[in-house]
């Protein structure tokens, strides 16, 4: 299919002008940043507990926030996780000082107290595998006896909780009747030994700070590193002047998603790191097709000026960079529609990404490329008509050395 078929447009006429408008995007970015959003650092780097809970009913936000406020847990961060009729909350409390334990016990204490009041028993929607088949091998209803009850009533127990984890909540004995291996004594034992309490702790995560820390600490050196990498890469591969301009577009994709990242208000956490290095690594490929076809277009009209061999080579490309751009930008955007909560700041960041790692190698990479050659290339030269001339390949410079000099006027 062809798209685009000989165009001709003078992308770098508009440099400067859409290099302003990258740096003052960037500069909101920043501001929003450290003054008014703040980053929604997750609990991977700032450290804390992190409960996602899953109630019979639908829960009541303020409620909940009075609830932990009375518990000691006013810092708490509320909130409601997946569609609403799921009834399901993510609580986020900070750093218990004193302790690496965190906050979960004193958490789901609380909420038992308020939300299972007057029931007692073993919880079947809060006890693990181990303590349900301990209940079940002491009851016996299948009568399997002592030796072979800790491993038959363990399977079971798994089976049970495998119903549990698929629903998230047990809310009737019936959800148990059809699970295999379950049968009826058993079932009849646990409605006689076991409640079903009215919210179930769907998971349960824990950083200390010394964590947290070095987290974070971590993640910040595998951008910065990746980027460094980039750059020797692109050195070596090309020339030092397309590997500034590599590097600058890469750094600028990573600020302008992080600003808008802030702004969106999702958190960041390792995934977050992780969807930055593919955004890295997705902008310098990017980067590099365009560079690799300046360079083919450099030894083939060697007399150009390096501006118009990149408008041409950007001509060229647009293409396949529209093409490329557009089907990970429609999967990344799937994500982003469909993907869920989990993954929602991932999508997001590799949806915005495409986008400004598309633009950033025709806006970015390439007037950097001629900015350097500008004021640090082999001339050092300051018009537009110099980086031409600095540009050229070596066997021009080669020839012009050949050249007789002019004659002296007497």
């Amino acid at each position: 299919m062809e798209l685009l078929h000989d165009i001709n447009i003078d992308f770098m006429k508009w440099r400067r002008f859409w290099v302003t408008v990258s740096f003052a995007v960037i500069a909101i970015g920043m501001i929003a940043m450290f003054t008014v959003r703040h980053l929604n650092m997750g609990i991977d780097f700032a450290g804390g507990t992190q409960v996602t809970l899953k109630f019979r009913d639908k829960p009541d936000v303020d409620a909940l926030r009075t609830l932990l406020e009375q518990a000691g847990l006013a810092e708490a961060v509320i909130q409601r996780f997946g569609k609403e009729a799921d009834n399901s909350v993510i609580l986020r409390t900070p750093i218990l000082k004193g302790t690496e334990e965190g906050s979960g016990a004193k958490l789901t204490a609380a909420l038992d107290a308020r939300f299972n009041a007057g029931t007692n028993g073993f919880d079947l929607n809060q006890q693990g595998t181990g303590s349900l088949a301990s209940l079940l091998s002491g009851v016996d209803p299948d009568g399997v006896g002592p030796a072979k009850a800790p491993a038959y009533y363990e399977a079971m127990a798994e089976t049970i909780l495998g119903v549990r984890k698929q629903a998230g909540l047990l809310t009737d004995w019936s959800q148990l009747a059809s699970a295999p291996g379950v049968g009826t004594k058993a079932l009849e034992a646990l409605k006689a030994n076991a409640r079903l309490g009215h919210f179930s702790v769907l998971s349960l995560e824990n950083v200390g700070p010394q964590v947290g820390s070095e987290l974070r600490q971590r993640g910040i050196l595998a951008v910065v590193f990746s980027l460094i990498g980039m750059l020797v890469y692109i050195w070596f591969r090309f020339e030092l002047r397309f590997g500034i301009g590599a590097i600058m577009a890469s750094i600028h994709d990573v600020l302008v998603t992080l600003g808008l990242f802030t702004i969106a208000g999702f958190e960041f956490n390792l995934t977050t790191i992780a969807a930055f290095l593919t955004l890295v690594g997705y902008s310098t490929n990017d980067t590099v097709i365009i560079f690799d076809r300046v360079r083919e277009n450099m030894r083939k009209d060697r007399g150009a000026a390096l501006i118009d061999v990149m408008n041409h080579s950007i001509n060229q490309t647009l293409p396949r960079t529209i093409l490329t751009g557009g089907t990970v930008f429609v999967a990344a955007m799937a994500l982003l529609v469909l993907g869920g909560d989990v993954i929602r700041g991932f999508a997001f960041i590799m949806t915005v990404g495409v986008v400004v790692g598309t633009y950033s190698s025709i806006y970015i990479a390439s007037p950097f490329a001629l900015l350097w050659e500008k004021y640090f290339g082999k001339g050092k030269l300051a018009s537009g008509k110099a980086v031409a001339t600095a540009s050229a390949p070596p066997r021009r410079a080669a020839d012009a050395g050949q050249r007789r000099p002019a004659p002296r006027k007497r």
